[in-house]
């Protein structure tokens, strides 16, 4: 069995709700730990991520903890970065043994080839795709880790984060475009199934090319997606268990 889960944003909210929401991802996770053979994390785990040479955001050590724990346990976990969160270094990788993909990835699981990514790259238009370059361009990202401290680097970046990147997230016409351009990857790579993030809303289908799902969003609804023998599955996760809300045979 595979999981995905995106678009927790942890840090968005006030301490005491994110603590929930963290707890929350943690027992859903545990509830799958018997049967689970690669985690992924489909972007924008966290709401604004700088990582330092030598200092790392503080928070969400007991999600952190967990995924060293799998790791050590020899499962797999691959965090795919999103908009929220592409200024990782090493801490992912080399205290916790996860690994990061940069942009997309093609994999294969139970059969079925798989396209993954968060989404952020399929749903841009040219001004916003120009933008994404050059916050990911190691040239402009080590100027910003030179030469702001670590407090307010990390602030400003997390208040642009609120009031840039939400307005995309908040745009009704990106779920629409991330399904077509997932129904136009699964033409053009032959892949079996395309998987997402960024979009918020939960979606499945399956067309004659194979299967599009896009997680939805945890800090909201607490929506991820399962793939196991029978295909692929949209869940809640509703505290106590995980409930179906729609699958499709891949």
């Amino acid at each position: 069995m595979v999981l995905f889960v995106s678009d927790m944003h942890f840090g968005r909210g006030a301490r005491s709700a994110e603590r929930k929401k963290e707890a929350a991802l943690i027992e859903c996770l545990k509830a799958h730990a018997a049967d689970i053979d690669h985690l992924y994390l489909l972007g924008d785990v966290f709401d604004g991520y700088i990582e330092y040479r030598h200092l790392v955001p503080k928070g969400f050590v007991r999600f952190q903890g967990l995924l060293a724990r799998w790791t050590d346990r020899g499962i797999p976990v691959t965090y795919l970065l999103g908009n929220h969160d592409p200024w990782h270094q090493d801490h992912f990788s080399k205290e916790l043994g996860v690994t990061l993909i940069p942009d997309a990835l093609e994999t294969t699981h139970l059969g079925h080839r798989l396209y993954l990514a968060h989404g952020d790259g399929l749903a841009a238009d040219p001004p916003r795709s120009w933008l994404r370059a050059l916050l990911r361009h190691p040239v402009p990202v080590g100027l910003y880790r030179s030469l702001l401290p670590a407090d307010v680097g990390l602030g400003l970046a997390r208040w642009v984060s609120q009031r840039l990147h939400d307005r995309d997230e908040e745009d009704p016409t990106t779920p629409a475009r991330l399904r077509a351009q997932a129904h136009r990857l699964l033409r053009q790579k032959a892949v079996d199934g395309v998987i997402l993030g960024h979009g918020h809303v939960p979606a499945l289908d399956r067309g004659p090319e194979g299967g599009y799902l896009n997680t939805g969003t945890w800090y909201e609804r607490q929506t991820f997606a399962r793939l196991d023998g029978e295909g692929l599955h949209l869940q809640r996760w509703n505290g106590a268990r995980a409930q179906d809300i729609e699958s499709v045979p891949l």
